[in-house]
């Protein structure tokens, strides 16, 4: 009896579940494609505004992206990391603009949006023959890096959680693979990480989110001990993949992005495999966070960052 009462309330929620799906993607698409059909300033003016409206409307996102600012930036005003946070949703109502203009963009119109710098970089890590691991993370124009490198001729797969809204995943999934780029998901991220870099392929992971054990380690991020996705260190160790940094930041003199790739990161090997991950994935974070201090409102602040906790230590949210 509990298992056919089960079986008729799973077959009811469905269809329920699907439709509210649904009734979710249809507003998304008609704003994507509304603002995809306007010239670029307007495009990017109208998803700035909306950016405006998400942070005046979602007060648990406001007070999340305080609560990080207050741990990463104790000595800052409240003045101040408002002002920061402001600028946040400024960044990604621009980045809305941009990404909802994908299919007009060309590889003879594309320096109009981003620009190259340390492109060699990339170049004499390819060149190592063993895999490219992009380290970066919910900064500055994210979606328009990896869409712009594709643009160039330069396809790469990249570490996703799928949306829990599937219709909206797959339009995301549309966008993103205009150009050739491939979508690995979370449950296939080991095996695919080492096919990429047997092939000598690129794939770009976002190392900045909330992880748990055991997938995730405890090192710093800005004084703090944030739970860490180990992955990519253990990867590039067992591999030799070249580990590049490589960031969208917003160039307010330029109006354009520039996809920056730095050099190649010299990865610590002791012979101890657990601890040689835990050390370069601490390295890791100090690179993304020297990107974040130096361009804080490119961030993604409203990510609860610091949610797992090291045993015995008290939530911060």
């Amino acid at each position: 009896a509990i298992g056919l009462t089960s079986f008729f309330r799973g077959a009811t929620v469905k269809p329920i579940l699907l439709m509210r799906h649904k009734l979710q993607y249809v507003p998304v698409a008609l704003v994507v494609r509304l603002i995809g059909a306007l010239p670029r300033p307007l495009a990017r003016g109208w998803g700035i505004l909306l950016g405006g409206a998400v942070y005046h409307l979602h007060r648990r996102l406001r007070r999340v992206g305080m609560r990080n600012l207050e741990l990463a930036f104790p000595a800052k005003s409240t003045k101040e990391r408002r002002r920061i946070l402001r600028g946040v949703y400024v960044s990604l109502g621009r980045l809305l603009g941009e990404a909802c203009l994908f299919p007009s963009y060309t590889r003879e119109n594309a320096s109009r949006v981003a620009v190259y710098q340390g492109f060699e970089n990339f170049e004499a890590a390819e060149k190592r023959g063993k895999g490219v691991l992009f380290l970066t993370g919910h900064f500055g124009g994210w979606e328009i890096g990896s869409f712009f490198h594709s643009l160039q001729g330069h396809p790469m797969k990249m570490v996703v959680r799928p949306l829990d809204n599937p219709y909206v995943d797959a339009l995301v999934a549309r966008y993103r693979g205009l150009h050739g780029n491939q979508m690995l998901g979370k449950d296939e991220f080991a095996r695919g990480l080492l096919a990429a870099m047997r092939n000598n392929e690129t794939v770009g992971v976002l190392m900045d989110t909330n992880m748990t054990p055991p997938q995730g380690v405890f090192v710093n991020f800005f004084g703090v001990p944030a739970c860490t996705a180990s992955g990519v260190a253990r990867v590039a160790l067992h591999t030799g993949a070249a580990v590049v940094p490589a960031f969208t930041i917003w160039d307010p003199v330029l109006r354009k992005y520039r996809v920056e790739f730095d050099p190649a990161v010299d990865l610590v090997r002791t012979g101890d495999h657990d601890a040689d991950a835990i050390t370069n994935t601490a390295l890791f974070n100090k690179i993304i966070e020297d990107h974040v201090r130096r361009y804080p409102d490119q961030w993604l602040w409203v990510h609860r960052r610091w949610k797992t906790r090291p045993p015995g230590e008290p939530p911060l949210y």
